[in-house]
């Protein structure tokens, strides 16, 4: 108990809500990791859809006086679900992407994945103790992550932090280089992906110098990539950019009509249940469909939004940026690594931290569902 003491300051719980979730993100992170992370990450989209959609519910009841205005401002499916100990990116997802991380450095995984194992975030982990453990220390240190920085007021989505702190994290946790081999090309280059250009790695992820085929005292040896998109089919800069401009309109547009700033954000992680399931050219969208959504919102005002053609055009500009800067992090944090790290939220972090600039700098009227210290 005097453990969980100094927390209460920063977090503004009780220590048994602390204990509590503590406890809950342990599951969580486990349960991730069970799952695989991505299918734990496609449940966040799912539970979001259904947590916003009772919220609009809610408040057009409340709107006609069917029930008390106060209902509709429950958090509810989104916050203790969703966003929650239980599907949570930062503990779920975070959890599951750790796990797959250390299974891999154990040998555990052979799927005939063409990347390394540890990015194979779509395969479920089954019920390997340690591999659970893994998971659900994780997940605890992503609830941690967040809940300081939500608790601190730190200027960003607190959620996207504790995907992109607990990646950093698993890598020197468990001797994974934190930005991988760079090749002559530089970190910015894709080229050698097109031109197909292979190394002779290790199983670990470390390349062997040489080139040659050889065990290294026993260790099995792999062909991988030069480099590794993060979505071979989504990081030519023209088409990010289009998908960002599309898919920015339709994230601005659904925050317009629904007054939510998640369910754009949930639409677009439910999709990637196509590309679990091996569909290809599926688009991954949800750091482009929640700025968008958010600055459309902030720029109109949340309390009584309604769809102008200014708002929409805030919320492309923040869809595009989003897109942009996944891929500006996939080539940094992912191409040349050998462990998943989240493009997507390392974006979101940054392009809510524009949308709290902007409101410093009075450009929007309020930071919406951003922390403000």
């Amino acid at each position: 108990m005097v453990a969980v003491a100094p927390l209460q300051v920063v977090f503004g719980l009780t220590t048994t809500d602390i204990l509590v979730l503590l406890i809950a993100s342990f599951a969580g992170g486990a349960f991730g990791a069970s799952l695989g992370a991505l299918p734990a990450f496609i449940f966040t989209g799912f539970m979001v859809i259904a947590g916003e959609a009772a919220n609009v519910l809610a408040a057009e009841l409340a709107g006609v006086g069917v029930i008390d205005s106060t209902e509709a401002l429950s958090v509810g499916i989104t916050g203790s679900v969703g966003f929650g100990p239980v599907f949570g990116p930062h503990v779920a997802f975070a959890g599951g992407v750790a796990a797959a991380a250390y299974a891999a450095k154990k040998g555990y995984m052979d799927t005939g994945f063409d990347y390394h194992e540890s990015k194979n975030i779509a395969h479920a982990l089954g019920t390997k103790p340690d591999v659970l453990a893994v998971g659900g220390l994780f997940g605890i240190a992503g609830m941690l992550i967040r809940q300081t920085s939500a608790g601190l007021g730190a200027p960003w989505d607190p959620i996207a932090m504790g995907v992109v702190l607990s990646a950093l994290l698993h890598r020197v946790v468990f001797g994974y280089s934190i930005i991988g081999s760079v090749r002559s090309g530089g970190i910015m280059d894709l080229s050698p992906f097109e031109r197909d250009e292979m190394r002779q790695t290790a199983e670990g992820g470390e390349a062997i110098a040489d080139g040659g085929a050889r065990t290294d005292g026993g260790t099995a040896v792999k062909q991988r990539l030069v480099v590794e998109p993060w979505l071979p089919h989504q990081y030519k800069w023209s088409g990010v950019a289009m998908i960002g401009l599309a898919v920015g309109i339709l994230g601005a547009y659904i925050g317009l009509v629904t007054g939510s700033y998640f369910l754009g954000f949930g639409i677009s992680a439910a999709t990637l249940v196509f590309l679990n399931c091996g569909v290809d050219q599926i688009p991954v969208t949800h750091h482009i469909t929640l700025p968008a959504s958010t600055a459309a919102l902030v720029w109109v005002g949340p309390s009584n939004p309604e769809v102008t053609v200014g708002a929409l055009l805030v919320g492309t500009v923040f869809g595009i940026l989003g897109a942009l800067l996944g891929e500006v992090y996939e080539r940094i944090f992912y191409a040349h690594g050998d462990t998943h790290w989240d493009p997507p939220a390392t974006s979101i972090v940054t392009t809510t931290f524009v949308i709290a600039l902007l409101y410093f700098a009075g450009v929007f009227a309020t930071a919406g569902w951003v922390p403000i210290p």
